[in-house]
């Protein structure tokens, strides 16, 4: 489905598609977006090195990008365009750690990622260099730097076991009977368990989210360990996914136009510790689909008002980080890494599924999950690396004596 003619959308013809409907999706597509995952953008950004004042101050950028990127893309195209911030990227940043050049090189790196998100919306070669990139690589990729926090419910249970057990059967009962809301359930229920064991302590305060700007540095081991791979799986795991997400609900939007705007967005706002935004690929679909509205035409409100959602919820980013920040590692990561569970199964199955590409793969998955760093560059990209590197070996067809 294209767009439903050329002319600039008018407030008249907005006013005629809006419906209380989509209104109200939107609206829970950011609650949800929000609540599930920003556990997992807090805890990430806290692996590299921010601080507080930092994390909301990534919140605030972060929500205004993704608010403003949602409304924009879609009033434009007058397509159910959903945006996210890049949850398995930030899951990458949780698993690679401190970074050589302190935090100013991973916002070094948020400003490349967003150039060369950019560079690709326009230098065909850049993208066809992705689009080059095996399948079965890329998700192993992605699978290797899920794997370690997909296991943090499972290690807790060692650790607090009683609350471990009590989010775990949260989450599958939520699941069951209320899937939207079983990771912020488990995500509230972990805040909950910490308050009453007096996890938060006395110094818990809120505070209005306020900009913190800081001054971006450029190393190579942020670009090779940080900028390339946030840069593959962004485009791999969401902006491909979230465009081929929309096109099975019939619209084809074009990927030029979501791509610039996203990347532009991410670079403008890194230097405030933002991290890279793109297409939303799991809440693209609440968007998309029938429950935002019968006429696919007058769809793209919800997405409209999930960016205003996304906007108003910056208010929350002081209170989001104060809390998580000081709630037990061990049982957020726990209700965190239930969020990733759904994303590593479907990474680890791209990974496999062919026979053919499996051998190099898991050397991919292997290197990605043990955690090896070389010359400050992390095990995202050295899988990459030696995973493509056998899959080009074995490609190749032997040569006849």
């Amino acid at each position: 489905m294209q767009a439903n003619d050329n002319q600039p959308l008018s407030l008249a013809q907005f006013r005629a598609d809006f419906s209380t409907q989509a209104a109200v999706q939107g609206l829970i597509v950011a609650l949800v977006g929000y609540t599930s995952s920003v556990a997992i953008l807090i805890k990430g950004l806290a692996a590299v090195g921010a601080s507080e004042p930092e994390i909301i101050s990534a919140l605030l950028f972060v929500g205004l990008t993704k608010g403003i990127a949602a409304i924009l893309l879609s009033l434009m195209s007058r397509m159910p365009v959903s945006v996210a911030w890049t949850t398995p990227g930030l899951a990458l940043l949780g698993a690679t750690g401190a970074v050589a050049g302190g935090f100013p090189a991973v916002v070094g790196a948020f400003i490349i990622t967003g150039c060369l998100i950019v560079l690709a919306a326009f230098w065909s070669p850049l993208a066809r260099f992705i689009e080059a990139i095996p399948r079965p690589i890329a998700n192993a990729m992605l699978a290797g730097i899920l794997f370690k926090l997909c296991m943090a419910p499972f290690l807790a249970l060692q650790h607090q076991p009683v609350a471990a057990l009590a989010i775990l059967g949260l989450w599958l009962v939520m699941l069951k009977f209320a899937r939207l809301w079983a990771v912020p359930a488990a995500v509230l229920l972990a805040l909950v368990l910490t308050g009453v064991n007096g996890g938060f302590g006395s110094g818990l305060t809120f505070q209005l989210p306020r900009p913190d700007f800081i001054l971006p540095t450029l190393t190579l081991p942020a670009l090779l360990g940080v900028a390339l791979p946030l840069f593959i799986v962004t485009m791999a795991s969401q902006n491909i996914t979230g465009l081929a997400v929309l096109q099975t609900f019939g619209f084809r939007h074009r990927a030029r136009d979501g791509l610039m705007v996203t990347g532009l967005l991410s670079v403008i706002t890194a230097p405030f510790a933002a991290p890279t935004i793109n297409y939303a690929a799991i809440t693209a679909a609440l968007c998309a689909g029938g429950d935002a509205h019968p006429d696919a035409r007058r769809r793209y409100v919800a997405a409209v008002f999930s960016g205003i959602g996304y906007i108003l919820m910056v208010a929350l980013a002081g209170v989001a980080a104060a809390l998580v920040l000081r709630a037990s590692p061990v049982l957020i990561e726990a209700a965190a890494g239930l969020a990733l569970i759904a994303a590593f199964g479907s990474a680890m199955n791209g990974a496999i599924s062919e026979e053919q590409g499996r051998l190099p793969a898991l050397l991919t998955f292997f290197v990605a999950a043990s955690g090896f760093t070389l010359f400050g560059i992390g095990g995202a990209f050295w899988g990459l690396l030696i995973g493509w590197g056998v899959h080009l070996v074995f490609s190749k067809p032997a040569k006849s004596a």
